[in-house]
């Protein structure tokens, strides 16, 4: 049986962190949680996590999957500039210049209509959160590569959320057990749930949480895609009542979703 173990960054994942685990199961990560965990498949789709994990060199120990990770010749990174005033706190270089570059970001100059609609169509948040939000990873960072490396570009799904990218891949790479770990959900009213807020290329310790619709849709889309994988999901945090989102899909009962509890999923990962 092809089992693998996709790990979120949610608080409920604390435990197992805290010791290096070995796991009867291929294992995804996100973003940041090659900090502390080593996992054999790394994804990250915003830019400056990207640009953090290729400088760490963790690629050289892990597959990673970046999402619109397009390689260019340096040249156009080179020019790119030419004809603007682009603030350098805007712009992040990593520093070995070699002749293949990635160039990823948010435009600065159209940020602030964007960040005007938000508040008008929003106008019950937090507006200094919001601004915050909308404001990460504004500016254009652009990451020199090696010729060599083990980044891989996603495909599909795009512009879905890691951890949902990473079930998604997990899925397409032909697991046939899927057990998810630390996927907590959240809403605006309680503080972010995240292990690394606080630290670079993350929110602040202080933010507040997030809108949990479209995590939940993806989910939705991911279990019903793939009716003949049984996903175990481990020690939810029911927030926001997250089982309720998960018991009926477009066809019925999701009838290959189950929930463990950590003391099943070590057995049943053999930890």
């Amino acid at each position: 049986m092809s089992k693998s173990l996709v790990i979120g960054n949610g608080e409920s994942r604390k435990w197992f962190s805290e010791k290096q685990y070995e796991v009867d199961a291929v294992t995804w990560g996100c973003n940041a949680i090659y900090r502390d965990i080593m996992v054999d498949n790394l994804v990250a789709v915003d830019y400056g996590m990207q640009q953090e994990i290729y400088q760490s060199n963790h690629w050289r120990d892990a597959q990673c999957w970046f999402a619109n990770w397009s390689i260019l010749p340096s040249e156009v990174g080179d020019m790119m500039f030419m004809g603007y005033d682009i603030p350098e706190s805007f712009v992040h270089k990593t520093p070995n210049r070699t002749e293949r570059c990635v160039i990823s970001g948010k435009d600065p100059v159209t940020l602030q209509e964007k960040i005007d609609v938000a508040i008008q169509m929003n106008p019950d948040l937090n507006m200094v959160d919001l601004r915050n939000k909308m404001e990460k990873d504004v500016g254009v960072w652009i990451t020199y590569v090696e010729e060599d490396d083990n980044i891989n570009n996603v495909d599909f799904p795009v512009g879905w959320s890691t951890g949902n990218t990473a079930i998604h891949l997990a899925c397409q790479s032909g697991a046939e057990e899927v057990y998810i770990l630390g996927f907590d959900l959240s809403t605006y009213d309680e503080p972010l749930n995240n292990v690394y807020k606080g630290t670079d290329n993350y929110l602040s310790s202080d933010a507040k949480g997030f809108n949990s619709s479209n995590w939940i849709n993806q989910m939705q889309t991911v279990f019903t895609e793939f009716r003949n994988i049984k996903f175990y999901w481990v020690d939810p945090v029911d927030r926001i009542g997250q089982k309720d989102f998960f018991q009926n899909g477009q066809d019925g009962k999701f009838n290959n979703l189950s929930y463990l509890t950590k003391t099943e999923f070590c057995d049943k990962v053999n930890i």
